[in-house]
């Protein structure tokens, strides 16, 4: 079994690099440092497992898993219109309920795609709950986020908060 260079070493080589890729995947700095947090915890807890390899990839694939883990949680407690990142005011209240409303007409699978990605999933788990492959769920995905903003636009709903 190979050995794993000290944590403080790791933690000196690559929190900037893993607070970034988890700023990146969160767009929260205040979560990526918890998330950080957990993920050099989590390096200590799985330690004695490692056998050997490129210790990099390792602390990115244990920061992605705690970070999906995350969003598993915070997926029970939040709705819909929270994983899409809108606000509590009547001009996105209004967009939100014409996403939803554009969203039931576009119909499954589209529509399933879109709100598995607001709730958090990777196209992977997404494939593999709708029986299509990850191309197809990326495909719907970008393609139902393309028509709900041009949509949106039209109806002039659309306010570049990104969809």
């Amino acid at each position: 079994m190979a050995e794993l260079p000290e944590l403080e070493q790791l933690y000196k080589t690559y929190r900037t690099e893993l607070y970034r890729y988890l700023c990146f995947l969160c767009r929260d700095p205040h979560r990526a440092e918890d998330l950080l947090s957990d993920t050099f915890l989590r390096a200590i807890q799985c330690a004695p497992a490692w056998q050997g390899g490129a210790v990099k990839a390792w602390l990115f694939g244990l920061a992605r898993n705690i970070w999906r883990e995350d969003l598993r949680r915070r997926r029970q407690a939040l709705p819909f219109d929270d994983a899409l990142g809108l606000t509590e005011d009547a001009a996105a209240r209004q967009t939100l309920d014409r996403v939803r409303a554009l969203l039931e007409a576009k119909g499954p699978p589209a529509s399933q795609v879109v709100r598995l990605r607001a709730a958090g999933y990777a196209y992977a788990e997404i494939a593999a709950k709708l029986k299509i492959t990850e191309s197809s769920a990326r495909v719907l995905e970008h393609r139902t986020r393309r028509w709900l903003q041009t949509t949106l636009q039209k109806e002039g709903l659309w306010h570049d908060e990104g969809l």
